[in-house]
C-alpha cells in the first residue's frame, strides 16, 4: 500500500515544511534554506500505520519569493524522491511538485497566517493539510479521501 500512496502524500508534506509561517514576515522562505530531518507516521484504512524517515533540502531560487525543495523519505517498503518549486505572494502560496520515483505530479494552493498553514493539495491525491510551526520544528497533519492512505503526520527539525 505504501509504495502506491506515499508519493503524493509526501509531496503534500514537502509543501508544508516549505511554508513555515506568515508570522516570519511576508516571506517565510529565506529562513528555510538548509537541511531538515524528521520522522512520522502514515495511517492507512483499517488503522494500520507505518513509520517514515525524511530528509529535506531547501534552496533559494532567483528571488526570496521562490523556494526549491528536494525531499527524500523512506521506510522498509518504499523510497520517495520529491522535487518542487513554490511561490509566496503576500501570504498566498502556490506551486507545483513532482515525485521522480513514481512519476506523479500536482499542485498546491493555500494561505499562510501566523504560525499555521491551511492548504489544499491536488494531483496524484486530493485533500487538506494543516501545518503548525513552533520555533525550529514543523508539525504536519494531512487528511485525504484516498481509498487506502487516510493521513500522514510528520515532524522535522534542523
Amino acid at each position: 500500500r505504501l509504495v502506491r500512496a506515499v508519493p503524493a502524500m509526501l509531496a503534500a508534506v514537502a509543501f508544508s515544511f516549505a511554508l513555515p509561517a506568515a508570522a516570519a514576515g511576508n516571506n517565510p522562505f529565506p529562513s528555510l534554506v538548509g537541511t531538515w530531518t524528521g520522522s512520522g507516521t502514515a495511517k492507512f484504512d483499517g488503522g494500520k500505520t507505518e513509520s517514515l524517515r525524511c530528509k529535506g533540502y531547501y534552496t533559494s531560487q532567483d528571488s526570496k519569493e521562490n523556494l526549491g525543495i528536494s525531499i527524500r523519505c523512506a521506510n522498509a517498503s518504499a523510497k520517495v524522491e520529491l522535487r518542487a518549486n513554490i511561490v509566496d505572494s503576500n501570504g498566498n502560496v502556490s506551486g507545483h511538485w513532482e515525485e521522480r520515483t513514481y512519476n506523479q505530479s500536482g499542485s498546491v494552493n493555500g494561505k499562510a497566517s501566523n504560525n499555521r498553514l491551511n492548504l489544499a493539495i491536488s494531483g496524484g491525491i486530493s485533500g487538506s493539510m494543516q501545518v503548525s510551526i513552533s520555533g525550529r520544528s514543523h508539525s504536519v497533519t494531512v487528511a485525504t479521501s484516498g481509498p487506502s492512505l487516510k493521513g500522514i503526520s510528520i515532524s522535522m527539525t534542523r
